[in-house]
């Protein structure tokens, strides 16, 4: 994770509203951009991008909790999402979740401690009929059992 100082922050915002605009549809690709260099979008942040746009913060923040790509708190470097459907679980989801816990020493919803990796469920990756389905930041693995799973964490480790 990036560790920024807020005058350098306001002015990558600043120039960011010089290239997407400074109206309501300029807000999505602030977020994406900031998040994409820092890993997350801060209070500060948000604050600063509401104040640009001339809209509340709390709308900010809703842009925010509501796009599961983006996120309001430090996380890793990469992500990692297993698909938490019912075909999935059909699939053997349990066991390759429960090797993944294992492997990486944390549950779902946590980050190892050098901020390497954050393990998250999430909803339908569309990938049902190939289950049990991962997203590894942008990359999606299919087929998974817990062999498979550990051996795609040990390559990000």
């Amino acid at each position: 994770m990036l560790v920024y100082e807020k005058n350098s922050l306001a002015e990558e915002i600043e120039e960011l509203v010089k290239t997407y605009g400074n109206e309501r549809p300029s807000l999505l690709p602030i977020l994406e951009a900031i998040q994409s260099k820092y890993n997350y979008i801060s209070d500060f942040a948000q604050q600063e991008i509401a104040q640009h746009l001339a809209i509340h913060p709390v709308e900010v923040y809703s842009v925010i909790s509501f796009y599961s790509f983006l996120h309001a708190e430090p996380k890793g470097r990469n992500i990692v999402r297993l698909c938490q459907t019912i075909s999935c679980d059909l699939a053997g989801k349990s066991k390759v979740a429960e090797a993944i816990q294992k492997e990486l020493g944390i549950r779902f919803g946590e980050t190892t401690r050098d901020r390497r990796i954050t393990l998250e469920y999430t909803n339908c990756l569309g990938m049902c009929d190939c289950g049990p389905a991962m997203i590894v930041n942008d990359a999606v693995y299919t087929h998974l059992d817990p062999q498979r799973a550990i051996k795609i964490l040990s390559e990000i480790k």
